[in-house]
């Protein structure tokens, strides 16, 4: 069977309702992972799980080990991933706590380690990143959501930005102008790596708040933290009703 593994972000730093059953803390010719990796059932199926950010939540988006993390899954056998992150919403349709599946990716990130193929051990690689995300996989998910009666955006543009920091709304202004639906901090590398090594790789972006400008007062944590609740409570009925179905 295909080997599943849920990247978990912002929100999602355990995995509730996973039955452990082994947990793997491993080195990678990149260095560290942001946490060990914890295969387990969820949903009576064999998923492996990744804390984004570790766990505890500790590591700012710009300083995650992209590469350590993808290759750790490869070296594990997962073929699929479902990366699942908190973002911005830009667009009037992407309100908070609202679920999207995005289609394409905008990266507005830099100077992160973005590639395996960077030194003289490997040939000049040029991946074809036209669809930056695996379409089955996507189909897959919207497919789940539309069986589990879950309202979700079944497309979306994702930019990608540095961080730590909220954006000003003048980035989102321009972000917008670009086609960008969505706004997040971890969307890059991490797609371009799993595609990379030939991985499947989907996104479930959870929507925590509107992006700088969209409303009148400023972003608060307590805003965010609010709608992430409610926002992850779809994802874990999304996860599993996807699960249920493909595996």
């Amino acid at each position: 069977m295909t080997k599943l593994a849920i990247i978990g972000g912002t929100g999602l730093t355990q995995l509730n309702g996973l039955i452990i059953t082994k947990r793997e803390t491993l080195t990678t010719p990149y260095g560290l992972p942001s946490a060990d990796f914890i295969t387990g059932e969820y949903n009576q199926k064999e998923v492996i799980f990744l804390a984004r950010h570790g766990n505890p939540h500790t590591i700012a988006p710009h300083k995650i080990n992209y590469r350590a993390n993808i290759w750790g899954l490869k070296h594990l056998g997962v073929e699929n991933i479902i990366a699942v992150a908190a973002v911005g919403g830009i667009t009037p349709e992407m309100a908070p706590a609202h679920i999207a599946i995005p289609d394409q990716i905008i990266d507005y990130s830099h100077s992160r380690l973005h590639t395996f193929f960077e030194d003289e051990n490997y040939p000049v690689t040029h991946i074809d990143f036209t669809y930056p995300y695996n379409r089955a996989l996507r189909a897959a998910l919207i497919i789940a959501a539309k069986n589990a009666e879950i309202n979700i955006s079944p497309i979306g543009t994702y930019g990608c930005t540095q961080g730590p920091r909220l954006e000003t709304a003048a980035e989102i202004k321009r972000m917008e102008k670009d086609g960008c639906d969505l706004v997040g901090m971890t969307g890059m590398p991490e797609a371009s790596l799993a595609k990379e090594l030939e991985m499947n790789y989907a996104a479930i972006s959870v929507i925590a708040n509107w992006a700088a400008g969209k409303t009148a007062g400023e972003i608060t944590m307590a805003e965010i933290e609010r709608h992430l609740h409610n926002g992850m409570i779809k994802v874990a009925n999304l996860l599993k009703a996807f699960i249920s179905q493909s595996y």
